[in-house]
């Protein structure tokens, strides 16, 4: 077969490909988009329930509905501002996956800390059992704004898989919701977990 002919059949496999390409790149957009308008109805749900009682998770409590981009929210405020930024960077590519990151608890006050801890050894019915979930608030690192509780089941698995490129790290084996901002694992992945916060030399104090 001559040149002459060959040119124009590569030609039109070439702009074949771009069509292909181009249109992938614009459904990625759409898709990340309709996540980010989603998240944004939700956010402003929140808000606008929080206007009405200005008192509504003051204690690191967590309205319904409540996403890392929800500033208005004390759990989400408080937290710690290079673990917050990690966790919307990672949520805004998460979006490309369809999957949305809900805030289950961020950071909480030493007062509810000391509440769930005291509904936590009725529920476990020891303190030594208790221990296992919750810590008590002279340790816990929800009241320093430094952990987060993220859901659902599709959210907690991507940051399992995708976490450590963010320097979002799962610490406990018993708790597939709770992460925490370690920098060092962008270069050398996330640092074995604790079977439990009774494990966590932090929690001997």
């Amino acid at each position: 077969m001559s040149s002459s002919r060959t040119i124009p059949i590569r030609r039109i496999r070439w702009a074949l490909l771009v069509i292909i390409a181009a249109g992938a790149a614009a459904f990625g957009t759409i898709a990340v988009v309709s996540a980010v308008a989603l998240g944004q109805q939700s956010s402003a749900a929140v808000v606008t329930r929080i206007a009405g009682d200005p008192t509504l998770g003051a204690d690191g409590s967590v309205p319904d509905g409540v996403t890392v981009f929800d500033g208005a929210v004390p759990a989400v405020a408080n937290l710690d501002p290079d673990l917050l930024d990690a966790l919307r960077r990672a949520a805004t590519d998460a979006a490309a996956d369809d999957v949305t990151f809900t805030v289950n608890s961020g950071w909480r006050s030493p007062e509810y800390q000391e509440q769930l801890l005291r509904d936590a050894v009725t529920e476990y019915g020891s303190t030594e059992e208790a221990a296992r979930w919750v810590a008590t608030p002279e340790t816990s690192p929800h009241v320093q704004g430094a952990a987060i509780d993220i859901g659902p089941w599709d959210a907690t698995a991507w940051l399992s898989e995708n976490g450590a490129e963010y320097g979002l790290c799962q610490i406990y084996a018993n708790e597939s919701w709770h992460f925490e901002l370690r920098p060092d694992a962008v270069a050398g992945g996330c640092p074995e977990m604790f079977a439990d916060p009774t494990a966590d030399p932090r929690m001997q104090r």
